[in-house]
């Protein structure tokens, strides 16, 4: 299974001036746990999570006033939709993250998380499980 079959292809991309309430606000619209910031004063692309968002207010930084840019991971690693599940698993592992973005060529094209992982390959299990003849549970998201 490849990155393409489990990415999102909802990708929310905000500016780093947008500031952190206005980056939570719209990842909530939107049910996604990152953004892409697209800074483009230097055609860079960052990431900013979940997780970047509360460690901020977790210091008890205004989320009024922080950007989205002050709190961006700018040393991405970018994961490719022909990747294996597996080669994107391990480069999370490695880099201690949750998300990737997924690139074709230099264009954003979908964002792949753990969550996204985990799924495809519950799914896979659950397939082959279903068609040996076992009974599955679906547990609750």
């Amino acid at each position: 299974m490849y990155v393409r079959n489990a990415m999102s292809t909802v990708v929310l991309t905000i500016g780093p001036a947008h500031t952190l309430r206005q980056a939570a606000r719209l990842m909530a619209a939107r049910r996604v746990g990152a953004a892409v910031v697209l800074d483009t004063d230097t055609s860079g692309l960052g990431i900013l999570t979940e997780r970047d968002i509360l460690n901020s207010l977790g210091a008890g930084e205004n989320p009024d006033r922080e950007t989205a840019g002050a709190h961006t991971t700018a040393d991405v690693v970018f994961a490719a939709p022909e990747w294996t599940l597996d080669e994107a698993a391990d480069a999370m592992v490695h880099g201690g993250f949750r998300h990737l973005i997924v690139l074709d060529g230099l264009e954003p094209v979908g964002i792949v998380s753990v969550r996204d992982i985990i799924r495809c390959r519950s799914t896979v299990r659950e397939g082959a499980s279903t068609s040996a003849g076992a009974q599955v549970s679906p547990i609750p998201a």
